[in-house]
């Protein structure tokens, strides 16, 4: 694949402003994201308001965590962290978003009163997709490619990608993990949208799982250019093992919990099986109303406002005035 074409137009240029490949990539993956996260949580009987008041609080801390944790482990002097120039050429860590994701959902969670693992749940699935969308930013940008392609029946996209400042074939590493993110994405999502059982905390661990392992093969063999380690230490690396013995432990918690507590790994022997019966509201006035893609609308109709409820109440409220 000659990406030279984009090397020479690496955007999309209206006037003296240009609109880089690579931001459009993040945008559509936060847009897709937007949209599949707002879906889960009316669906598992969450207000998609209270995602928009995460959405709205979450981004901006992430985006200096994905800053700060590049900077940190890169050994980059502090002066340069949030320098214009220094901005301008890059350097942001997934990992660090994820971290700051984690920290500020718990946060809102808490001060909310909101349960965590239900709302990571749902979260998980959105950020894959976005993260699927933001490799690509990086085949546009040329970087963050696998070692070099010696075998000419390899040098093909998507086995490999050619790179023009290196003048060779090198493994289409940006491609795979795409790929594996959105097989992912897809498995959780049709999990989040079917399964309403107990425990709340599945999905959550095996993205830490998934995403913990695909890192830790793809870290240390890529190209040592991007590999972040400050100090003498391969962060992202060590942070990916972090993720994935981390994930399997968050999983085995959960089961085992809710094996002691239910009776069974998931759902319960013993009550109400489902892990999203109550409705999760963003403020306190906020009614649940009946809706076809909420699945508890289908097991506890009796509990949710129709349209016809809702008129009726208003006219009722109107005569009372009168």
């Amino acid at each position: 694949m000659n990406t030279q074409a984009l090397l020479d137009h690496p955007g999309i240029k209206i006037g003296e402003f240009t609109i880089t490949y690579y931001a459009l990539c993040i945008v559509c993956g936060m847009i897709i994201a937007f949209i599949l996260i707002s879906l889960l949580f009316k669906r598992r009987n969450m207000s998609p308001d209270l995602f928009l008041t995460i959405f709205v609080i979450c981004l901006p801390i992430c985006l200096v965590t994905t800053r700060l944790f590049y900077c940190i482990t890169d050994g980059m002097p502090i002066e340069e962290w949030f320098a214009w120039d220094s901005l301008q050429k890059g350097g942001l860590s997934i990992i660090g978003g994820i971290l700051g994701g984690i920290i500020s959902i718990f946060v809102v969670c808490l001060i909310k009163k909101v349960p965590f693992f239900r709302v990571t749940d749902c979260v998980v699935v959105g950020l894959l997709v976005a993260q699927a969308c933001g490799r690509w930013g990086n085949f546009f940008n040329q970087e963050v490619y696998g070692a070099e392609v010696t075998n000419e029946a390899l040098q093909f996209f998507p086995i490999a990608v050619f790179i023009d400042n290196r003048n060779a074939w090198h493994y289409a590493f940006f491609f795979y993990e795409s790929t594996f993110n959105l097989i992912v994405a897809a498995l959780l999502f049709w999990n989040g949208w079917k399964n309403g059982k107990k425990p709340n905390g599945v999905n959550s661990a095996l993205y830490c799982t998934s995403y913990g392992l695909v890192r830790s093969i793809m870290e240390p063999l890529r190209d040592p250019t991007y590999i972040l380690n400050g100090g003498g230490v391969p962060w992202s690396l060590v942070t990916s093992i972090l993720l994935l013995v981390g994930g399997l432990a968050w999983l085995f918690a959960v089961l085992f919990v809710n094996k002691r507590k239910e009776g069974t790994l998931f759902g319960s022997l013993n009550g109400d099986p489902y892990g999203i019966s109550e409705f999760i509201k963003d403020s306190k006035n906020e009614v649940p109303k009946f809706s076809k893609i909420n699945m508890m609308c289908a097991v506890y109709p009796e509990r949710y406002e129709t349209q016809e409820d809702k008129t009726e109440n208003a006219t009722d409220g109107g005569n009372e005035e009168q």
